[in-house]
């Protein structure tokens, strides 16, 4: 089982990037995914999350409104769409699946060692 998160780079604030999670071995559809992000000298964070059970999202305070989370299950993929990204955003950004059952509001407040498999991460950085 692979999760291969891409997408990161450097941008300017206020600006956009696209985060993508691609996952081999397994099929995402059967797992809620999670994005989460470290900061250097910082604990890893949840950002955002998609349930697999009724397909709803639930998002950090500091990024909501700002990024979205979607599923595309025929390319066994999850994204993360980030728009009007600061500084504070910076940090590598990490997925995560679990087999969990609820709601993504329930399940983002799980802990982080529930869940069954994580990616590598992918640095972004914000910085002019």
């Amino acid at each position: 089982v692979q999760l291969q998160a891409s997408g990161g780079g450097l941008v300017q604030p206020g600006g956009s990037l696209r985060l993508s999670c691609l996952a081999s071995g397994i099929s995402l559809e059967n797992y809620s995914i999670g994005w989460f992000r470290q900061a250097p000298g910082k604990e890893r964070e949840g950002v955002s999350l998609v349930s697999s059970t009724d397909g709803s999202t639930a998002y950090s305070d500091s990024v909501k409104g700002r990024f979205t989370i979607s599923r595309d299950n025929a390319k066994n993929t999850v994204y993360l769409q980030m728009d009007r990204l600061t500084p504070e955003d910076t940090g590598v950004y990490i997925c995560g699946a679990g087999r969990f059952y609820g709601t993504a509001r329930f399940i983002f407040g799980r802990p982080q060692v529930e869940f069954d498999y994580w990616g590598r991460g992918t640095q972004v950085t914000v910085s002019s």
